[in-house]
C-alpha cells in the first residue's frame, strides 16, 4: 500500500479530529507526497502548528441586524418611506440639519400644539379675569408659543436619549435619529443643552415669580421616559408635565388663583391621559413584545370605558374652572362643543387600527382649539364691554 493511500485510510479511520495531522504529514514528508507539495501549502502546514494568532479574515460576513430579525423587509421599507414622506419642508434644509430637526419633531407639530393649548386656556382665562390689555395678552401668548416649541423639542430629545435602545424595537420609531445612528449620543446631549438654554431665556421673559413654578416641571420632563419601564401608567407622568402651562399661564398674567388654576390643570391632565392612551394603542403589539408599558396595555379592551370616565372628569373640571373664573357664554358654548367632540371620538376611534388612532390623536388639536376659542371669545367680549 502506498503512503498516500495509507494517509487517506487514516483520515477515514480517525475522522475530522485527526484531519489536521493528516494534512500536515505530507508536507513534512517531502514535495512528492500528496497534493501539499507546493511551498504555499507547506507554509500552510506550519501555520497549523504555530501558536501565533491566525490572520484575521477581512472579508465581511453577512450580519443580520436586530431590525431584520424583528421586522419584515416591507415594514422596514415602509418605515423609511414614511419618514421621508413626513419630512415636508425639512427637505429644503441643509442635510446635516435634518436629523436634529427630526429630533425636535419639527415635522410633527402635533405635540407642540398639545403642549401649547393648555397655556392658551390659562392665559386667556387669566386675561378675562383681569381684563388685561390685548397687546399684553398677545405678548404672553407669543412667549408661550415659542416656549412650547422649544421645550417640546427638548422633551423629545430627552425621550429619545432614554429610549434609544427601545425605539429600534418598535417599527414606528426605528427611524428616529438617535436609535438609527444619524445623531450620535454625545451630539444629542450637547443639542439638548442648547435647547434648555434657549428655554431658560424664554422663561426669564415671564414675571420672576413664574420662574420656580416653570422650572419645577423639568423634573417630570426628565423622568417621564423611565416610567414606561416600570409601570403601566407612564401617561400619569406625561400628563402631569404636559399640562404645566395650564398652571403657568395665570401667574404669567399676574394672577395667582389656585381654586381656578387647579381644576383647569386637572382638566388638561385627564385630557392628556385620554389622547395619549389612544396614541399608545398604535404600538401595543410591539410594546408587548419588548416590554414597554402603557395605559393602552393596562386598560386593553376596557379602554373606551375608561375614556368615558376621563372625558367626564375633564369636562367637570374644565366647567368648574370656568365657573369659578366667572366666564361667560362663549366659554360654555366652547365647552359644550368640545365635550361633544370628545365623546364622539370615543365612539368612532378604532383602537385596533393604528391609522385610526393616529388620526384621532391629532384630531385632539381641533378639540383643544374649540375649548380655547370659547375662552378667547369671552375675553374679547369683555374688552369690548359686552361682558
Amino acid at each position: 500500500m502506498s503512503l498516500s493511500l495509507l494517509l487517506r485510510s487514516s483520515i477515514r479511520s480517525f475522522g475530522p479530529l485527526n484531519l489536521r495531522a493528516s494534512l500536515i504529514a505530507p508536507s513534512l514528508l517531502g514535495p512528492k507526497f500528496g497534493p501539499f507539495h507546493s511551498t504555499t501549502h507547506s507554509n500552510l502546514a506550519f501555520r497549523f502548528l504555530s501558536t501565533s494568532p491566525k490572520p484575521k479574515n477581512t472579508t465581511p460576513s453577512p450580519v443580520i441586524t436586530s431590525q431584520q430579525q424583528r421586522f419584515t423587509p416591507e415594514e422596514i421599507k415602509d418605515a423609511h418611506e414614511q419618514r421621508e414622506k413626513g419630512l415636508g419642508v425639512l427637505k429644503k434644509m441643509p442635510e446635516s440639519w435634518i436629523p436634529y430637526m427630526e429630533l425636535m419633531r419639527i415635522e410633527k407639530p402635533a405635540g407642540t400644539w398639545l403642549l401649547l393649548i393648555p397655556g392658551v386656556w390659562s392665559v386667556g382665562m387669566a386675561a378675562f379675569m383681569t381684563s388685561a390689555p390685548l397687546l399684553s395678552t398677545l405678548w404672553t401668548l407669543s412667549i408661550f408659543t415659542v416656549g412650547s416649541f422649544v421645550m417640546r423639542g427638548a422633551g423629545c430629545t430627552i425621550n429619545d436619549l432614554w429610549d434609544r435602545d427601545l425605539d429600534n424595537k418598535v417599527v414606528r420609531t426605528i427611524e428616529r435619529p438617535i436609535t438609527s445612528g444619524r445623531v450620535p449620543v454625545k451630539n444629542a446631549i450637547v443639542f439638548l443643552g442648547a435647547q434648555m438654554l434657549v428655554g431658560l431665556v424664554i422663561l426669564l421673559q415671564l414675571p420672576l415669580d413664574c420662574f420656580a413654578l416653570g422650572a419645577s416641571s423639568l423634573v417630570l420632563v426628565a423622568v417621564y421616559p423611565l416610567f414606561k419601564r416600570f409601570t403601566y401608567y407612564p401617561q400619569i407622568a406625561l400628563s402631569a408635565c404636559f399640562n404645566w402651562a395650564a398652571l403657568l399661564g395665570f401667574p404669567a398674567m399676574g394672577v395667582w388663583d389656585w381654586p381656578v388654576m387647579i381644576p383647569l390643570y386637572l382638566s388638561g391632565f385627564f385630557w392628556c391621559m385620554h389622547y395619549d392612551t389612544i396614541y399608545g394603542h398604535q404600538d401595543k403589539k410591539f410594546d408587548v413584545k419588548v416590554g414597554i408599558k402603557s395605559t393602552a396595555l393596562a386598560w386593553g379592551d376596557h379602554s373606551k370605558q375608561v375614556f368615558k370616565v376621563l372625558a367626564a372628569s375633564q369636562m367637570f373640571c374644565f366647567t368648574l374652572a370656568g365657573f369659578l373664573a366667572g366666564m361667560g357664554p362663549g366659554f360654555y358654548a366652547g365647552a359644550a362643543f368640545g365635550g361633544y367632540r370628545l365623546f364622539n371620538m370615543i365612539l368612532k376611534v378604532d383602537l385596533d387600527d393604528p391609522k385610526s388612532c393616529g388620526f384621532y390623536f391629532i384630531d385632539n388639536i381641533k378639540t383643544g382649539h374649540v375649548f380655547g376659542l370659547g375662552i378667547m371669545i369671552d375675553y374679547l367680549l369683555r374688552l369690548m364691554g359686552w361682558l
